[in-house]
């Protein structure tokens, strides 16, 4: 594995954030889908750092055409770029996406709730093993009928979405879910040492897929997102400070020399994932900012994830070894055979917020 490879001038960055950002405005987005967050405020930011007016009109476009026919809402709404969107509204003043927003959180939470959490599927994304392992009766007996459940990536959906807009639109109500959501995903999934575990399931005891890396990052930055939208004095803050720490921490302890993570952080036969190192920068800058970790030990590990994604990079910006969408599987080997070699929202809007939001602390 070696060291970590040499992080490149500012330059050049910048040169690389150009080619990344072009790829993320050619990207088949839906209204909505996995990855549309990630991908949306990875635009949002590359236009701001390169003071390219293009990006925003993007976005705004985007949300203009969702904002004027929102419904009928559909459950993978609950996947819609909703920071992205608040943030959008806000600079434009475009009352109508506030609206569609109001309505779109009013959709959310007349969900019911497993374990505190707002339902996502009905019946869950379960497919069979990548990789092919055989499945033990029970476990075969859900895939022919899944429940319900949620997943970790879910955090980084409704906690920022809600806390965003009530920060945005003065309800302080709307604040409070989602902390509330936040504290509940924690509660779910994070376990003793820091690490979140895939998913779980309605009427299913215990949580399922330990340590799947790209999940790692959907926390993290759901998390953070959070505890920028709150209140320095909310009284739920402590609890997210907290287990965005560990979990920091625990990642560092799992991070390889060369400043890669395996696609399941404790699996070397897992093989290479290249959107971690990107989450992972980005959180880690994101978290030194917010003043929850310590600069010191946090530092060098974002500096290494950083020059990793970057060195993991072809001459067109596409960033490689990025996993195809994991669905959810109850065995440990789905997440190690997942395929690879995608260029995706959830692969290059990462690595774009990972060179933005780490360019002022370098």
């Amino acid at each position: 594995m070696g060291q970590a490879p040499a992080l490149p001038s500012r330059e050049e960055r910048l040169a690389l954030l150009g080619k990344v950002g072009k790829s993320l405005l050619g990207m088949p987005y839906k209204s909505w889908n996995f990855g549309d967050s990630t991908g949306f405020e990875g635009i949002l930011e590359t236009g701001r750092l390169l003071k390219d007016p293009t990006y925003f009109a993007f976005a705004d476009g985007w949300f203009r055409a969702w904002a004027s026919r929102p419904e009928p809402f559909k459950p993978l709404d609950c996947t819609a770029p909703g920071v992205a969107m608040v943030e959008v509204a806000h600079e434009s003043r475009n009352q109508a996406i506030f609206e569609s927003l109001n309505r779109l959180a009013t959709y959310l939470m007349s969900r019911p709730k497993n374990r505190g959490i707002y339902d996502t599927w009905e019946t869950f994304c379960l497919i069979p093993p990548y990789g092919g392992e055989e499945l033990p009766a029970d476990e075969e007996k859900w895939l022919s009928n899944p429940p319900g459940g949620t997943c970790i990536d879910c955090l980084h959906f409704d906690p920022p979405f809600f806390t965003a807009l009530g920060k945005e639109t003065g309800d302080t109500a709307l604040i409070d879910v989602g902390v509330e959501q936040a504290h509940a995903y924690i509660d779910a999934l994070q376990k003793e040492n820091g690490i979140f575990d895939h998913f779980f399931m309605y009427g299913v005891p215990g949580t399922w897929a330990p340590g799947w890396g790209r999940g790692q990052g959907w926390a993290l930055l759901g998390m953070l997102d959070v505890l920028k939208n709150i209140s320095l004095k909310h009284e739920g803050r402590r609890k997210i400070e907290d287990a965005a720490a560990k979990l920091i921490y625990s990642m560092i302890k799992l991070q390889r020399d060369d400043g890669r993570w395996w696609c399941v952080v404790d699996s070397e036969r897992s093989g290479e994932e290249g959107s971690t190192a990107g989450f992972m920068a980005t959180g880690f800058a994101r978290a030194i900012k917010l003043g929850i970790v310590d600069e010191s030990i946090v530092r060098p590990a974002m500096i290494k994830a950083l020059a990793a994604v970057i060195a993991d990079t072809n001459s067109d910006g596409e960033l490689q070894n990025v996993t195809a969408a994991v669905f959810a599987s109850t065995r440990k080997s789905h997440y190690e055979f997942t395929p690879r070699g995608f260029s995706v929202p959830w692969g290059q809007g990462p690595f774009a917020l990972a060179i933005c939001e780490t360019d002022s602390l370098l």
